[in-house]
């Protein structure tokens, strides 16, 4: 271990609620797990996830630190006694089980990666959250192959911007929605087919007559309830429909649920934050060998809309809720 101060700045949330919870506070500086290395951030990827926590609707699991943050990028300044890969001074970024809006952060060796080369701090640390999450999820539990299509909902969020360009790479035909003329333009931009105003158009409409009328093989879905009779309607046959937040409600009511049956559907969802230490490793060397090479050759990196100073991450919060952002919201230390 390097010579470390005993305290550092973080941000504190209080016991929840709006974004102007969110103040700078000094508290100490983690010590590393046996597993675990510790970072010191120079850039902190802002999330939903850290949205939902601060205002309490999304407690941290147990073991895990009460500061948000779900990602970010620096320099290891020390390693646990179990750590076999990583030496201090190594670039990383990675997925952390929280504590990220801070000066100084520990995270799980296996959910630690390179920085892809040609990457600074702030590209390093809009990595892990949306990466993990769109691999997971729409290649994992979607199973989405070269040579099918998929809707992506949110196509201009962090997620959705990293599963148009993931999918599109890896050979799929990917339609998205978006809530203005701009997104949808942003959208095509980022390599979507089609893109669809949900605000002026029907999605289903649009994508059976993009499809004529079979539908396609994934739709990811950050939506939720207002969605899911329309989503599944919107498959093809053997189509899988993934869930991976409500962030319009998580209660369908009056849901045909004939069309899953009929059309063989596979209907599943998942979060992250939850999974165990060795599945996220698992994902961690798979994006790895898959993706980063990619990212290395300038394909499909993320889109950062705007960064703010740790201390304003209230007002990142606030970008984050105005739903106005394209891409990712961050934090410069």
């Amino acid at each position: 271990m390097t010579d470390l101060p005993a305290e550092m700045t973080l941000i504190d949330h209080g016991q929840g609620g709006g974004p102007e919870v969110l103040v700078p506070a000094r508290g100490p500086v983690p010590t590393p797990r046996a597993d675990e290395v510790l970072i010191r951030t120079a850039a902190i990827g802002v999330n939903r996830p850290d949205v939902a926590q601060r205002s309490g609707s999304y407690p941290p699991p147990p073991g895990a630190s009460p500061v948000l943050g779900l990602e970010c990028a620096g320099e290891v300044v020390a390693v646990g006694e179990a750590v076999t890969r990583w030496r201090l001074g190594d670039q990383v970024c990675a997925l952390a089980n929280g504590g990220a809006y801070a000066e100084f952060c520990a995270a799980p060796e296996a959910q630690t990666l390179p920085w892809p080369k040609g990457y600074d701090a702030l590209r390093a640390a809009a990595l892990p959250e949306t990466y993990f999450t769109v691999w997971a999820n729409v290649f994992g539990h979607g199973r989405l192959a070269a040579g099918e299509s998929i809707l992506v909902h949110g196509g201009t969020s962090g997620i959705g911007v990293t599963a148009i360009q993931l999918a599109k790479a890896f050979g799929a035909t990917v339609y998205a929605t978006a809530g203005s003329a701009a997104k949808v333009a942003a959208c095509l931009e980022l390599g979507a087919d089609a893109a669809i105003d949900y605000r002026a158009e029907d999605f289903q409409a649009r994508i059976k007559a993009l499809t004529g009328g079979k539908g396609v093989d994934v739709v990811l879905d950050m939506v939720g309830a207002p969605y899911f009779t329309q989503n599944i309607r919107s498959l093809k046959l053997d189509g899988r429909l993934v869930m991976i937040a409500f962030l319009a409600g998580h209660e369908a009511e009056k849901v045909d649920l004939r069309p899953i049956m009929v059309k063989r559907l596979t209907v599943t969802g998942s979060t992250m934050r939850p999974r165990s230490t060795a599945q996220k490793g698992e994902i961690a060397r798979a994006l790895e060998a898959k993706v980063w090479p990619m990212l290395e050759a300038g394909q499909a990196g993320p889109r950062i809309f705007r960064s703010f100073p740790l201390a304003e991450a209230a007002a990142a919060h606030r970008l984050m809720e105005s739903s106005a952002h394209i891409g990712k919201i961050m934090l410069v230390v």
